[in-house]
């Protein structure tokens, strides 16, 4: 049985390439290091400046210092920005958010989850400046929450009196022999 790649006692085939598979004959790897305390490839030397970067201590690129104004007009405390940007000034409307909560635990669940949504989008819109869309969310939480609370009253109150009918009518069959 001869060999796949090639006899072995020929390093090289006639053409001059390596059997298959097989590395060509390397010299002595080079475990040269570069020299210490010299740059390589144009860098600059460790502790020297470079880019003209500001030094230690210096203000950097122009930036504002501490306790300097912002840009654009002074606000008061508590008041928007002009143009409308920012929490308008005052408290937010009521978010009804526990009456919500109530609502989807105690009474209605699709209606106070409803009411959840709505009371949570009230301070988000408040946040925004958007005082009319803040109220209206805030009515229609009130509103989500007291039809969840009464379709929660009504339909205990119905249950009970089912419940009620059944038993009369249960004991009023076995009392009738």
């Amino acid at each position: 049985m001869g060999n796949p790649y090639g006899d072995s006692t020929e390093p090289f085939k006639k053409d001059g390439q390596p059997p298959y598979g097989q590395q060509p004959p390397a010299g002595p790897p080079d475990y040269t290091q570069p020299q210490y305390g010299q740059p390589e490839y144009g860098q600059p030397q460790y502790g020297q400046p470079s880019y003209e970067q500001p030094q230690y201590g210096q203000p950097a690129y122009e930036q504002p210092q501490y306790g300097q104004p912002a840009y654009g007009p002074p606000t008061q405390y508590g008041q928007g920005y002009p143009g409308g940007y920012g929490s308008p000034a005052g408290l937010p409307p009521e978010n009804y958010l526990v009456w919500a909560i109530l609502c989807t635990v105690l009474c209605c669940l699709p209606l106070g989850i409803v009411s959840i949504i709505k009371s949570n989008s009230v301070n988000t819109l408040w946040a925004q400046g958007d005082q009319m869309g803040a109220a209206r969310a805030s009515e229609e939480a009130k509103k989500w929450a007291m039809w969840g609370a009464i379709i929660g009253v009504v339909g205990s109150v119905l249950g009970i009196i089912a419940y009620v009918i059944v038993i009369a009518a249960t004991v009023n069959s076995t009392t009738s022999y």
